[in-house]
């Protein structure tokens, strides 16, 4: 288990998170001590930080906070790396075990090689498309949002977007190159996140469909910006996609940091594999903890 202060940093296909239990720091992790710990410059740098709580019903409670001090229901990447943690670190002996998130109860079977949890499966949940589950903010007689035209706040003239819950909020939007895809994401994702359509903001996925079981995504994640890879944005992809007709439900995402295993029933709960790698273990020290400490004050 951790001592005080201590970190564990880790990522799935480039997606890294630190790993706090908050049980053992000597600071509290309010938004402001969030932004800091998680900057590249002048703090430890991290997409997210991944927070331990103890649960009566399940192996653990997960709270996932964003690099900009906001609070995230759901990660695939984030529950990978945090169910590869609980059991190196300590936290629990199970192979197989449940995590309660704010978006939902999930189901995690560690892939084990010589002790060491090299991949782990995820059951994510059901993909829910009601609008106002999401939520998106359209007319009551709109119960799904797939395909619908929406201008942007640049006054451009918009994309047709596919609008589905993870536990989280996400909008998916199909291009046909993934050279406009990786554009149309930095460009157009911090539009799309903050656009009034979205209460709760959302992340946002532009997608190449290259055959009935592969599709290429690149992503723009709330509250975090561009990143290499998420679980939940590979799942939202994948549903939308089985749901349109454009593939089938054992599906392959490709990302920038690596590739999703990702498999989508007939009543859309999403499974989904992939790994995951520890990069390190730490403790806050020196003038960081003085000013984290400062700030819990």
């Amino acid at each position: 288990m951790l001592s005080k202060n201590q970190f564990v940093r880790s990522h799935g296909l480039g997606n890294d998170y630190i790993v706090m239990d908050p049980a053992s720091l000597s600071f509290e992790l309010t938004p402001q001590n969030i932004v800091r710990i998680c900057n590249r410059n002048t703090g430890v740098g991290s997409d997210g930080i991944l927070a331990l709580e103890k649960a009566k019903n399940s192996e653990a409670r997960l709270r996932i906070y964003n690099p900009d001090g906001s609070e995230a229901e759901k990660s695939g990447n984030g529950l990978r790396i945090f169910c590869k943690f609980l059991f190196e670190h300590g936290y629990t002996t199970k192979s197989f075990f449940e995590i309660e998130t704010a978006g939902g109860m999930v189901q995690a079977q560690l892939h084990l090689v010589v002790g060491k949890a090299v991949a782990v499966t995820v059951d994510m949940g059901k993909a829910l498309f009601t609008a106002g589950e999401i939520p998106v903010n359209v007319p009551r007689s709109e119960s799904e949002v797939l395909d619908k035209m929406i201008p942007l706040n640049n006054g451009g003239e918009g994309f047709k977007i596919n609008c589905v819950s993870m536990g989280n909020p996400h909008c998916v939007i199909f291009v046909d190159t993934i050279e406009k895809a990786e554009a149309f994401a930095r460009e157009f994702g911090p539009i799309i996140e903050n656009h009034p359509l979205f209460p709760k903001r959302t992340n946002v996925q532009f997608a190449v469909v290259n055959n009935r079981q592969e599709v290429s995504i690149r992503i723009w994640e709330r509250g975090a910006g561009y990143t290499l890879a998420s679980g939940s944005s590979s799942c939202a992809v994948a549903a939308v996609c089985v749901k349109t007709g454009k593939t089938d439900g054992d599906l392959t995402i490709h990302m920038p940091g690596g590739d999703l295993s990702l498999k989508v029933s007939k009543d859309f709960e999403l499974n989904m594999r992939g790994p995951v790698e520890e990069i390190c273990v730490g403790t806050v020290t020196g003038e960081l903890l003085q000013y984290l400490e400062k700030k819990t004050k």
